[in-house]
């Protein structure tokens, strides 16, 4: 597998295009019927070409960070609902941050046809967010992102510190209004992807707390993807 040695190319090829393709590809204009096919589908008909780009190991050291929209830090406050951070994650001036642990992606060219273009994960271990009200807390953490299409994420839920669900579908990520990525002090940054909670989400958390008010693509903010260049 071609894989790019400098550690510029490896983070503009292998991290920031992926992602800025891969984060994009649920919610784009380029988002067709045609690309919604599964993998095995496509792969029966295109074979794998040559990936234009492959990171097979991520770097720790970067960072997930979302900040919240404000629809949703009122709708939590009608609820009752109470936010809060578990392990390593940071909740401050209205974003919350989860440390990137690791990953790997490779990515094709477009063009060639094969789906997903986009493909493996980035990973964000011992972190993640908190909901509590009237002495039910659930714990949303293991943090998987899965750029494929649809583009996911994936994570364990625990209800009062006991295990509810393992890489449950948790949040929905629509990178339509994603900027380009920017170098910046020596880091890579991916700033515009929306943040939606999943259908499967809103119905664990309205059981849970006991409502009906949370529903599938409610926004729950927009995503800065930061990455380390060495």
């Amino acid at each position: 597998m071609k894989q790019f040695r400098s550690p510029t190319k490896l983070l503009v090829a292998g991290v920031a295009l992926s992602a800025a393709l891969g984060l994009s590809a649920c919610g784009t204009d380029d988002a067709t019927a045609d690309e919604a096919t599964s993998s095995s589908s496509s792969s029966a008909q295109f074979a794998r070409p040559e990936p234009v780009a492959s990171l097979p190991a991520i770097p720790a050291g970067g960072s997930t960070a979302v900040a919240l929209d404000q629809g949703f830090v009122d709708a939590l406050g009608t609820l009752g609902l109470t936010p809060g951070v578990v392990g390593d994650a940071e909740l401050a001036d209205g974003s919350v941050s989860f440390p990137i642990t690791g990953g790997t992606v490779t990515v094709f060219d477009k063009d060639s046809g094969y789906r997903p273009y986009v493909q493996g994960t980035l990973l964000h271990q011992d972190s993640g967010l908190s909901l509590a009200a009237g002495g039910t807390t659930v714990e949303l953490t293991n943090f998987t992102v899965d750029p494929g299409t649809p583009s996911r994420l994936f994570g364990d839920v625990a209800v009062n510190g006991q295990p509810a669900v393992a890489s449950a579908p948790l949040f929905d990520l629509d990178g339509s209004t994603l900027n380009p990525p920017a170098i910046e002090g020596g880091e890579a940054v991916l700033q515009g992807t929306e943040v939606l909670l999943s259908a499967e989400a809103a119905e664990l958390l309205n059981s849970t707390f006991s409502t009906d008010a949370l529903a599938g693509g409610f926004l729950i903010g927009t995503a800065t993807i930061t990455v380390p260049t060495s």
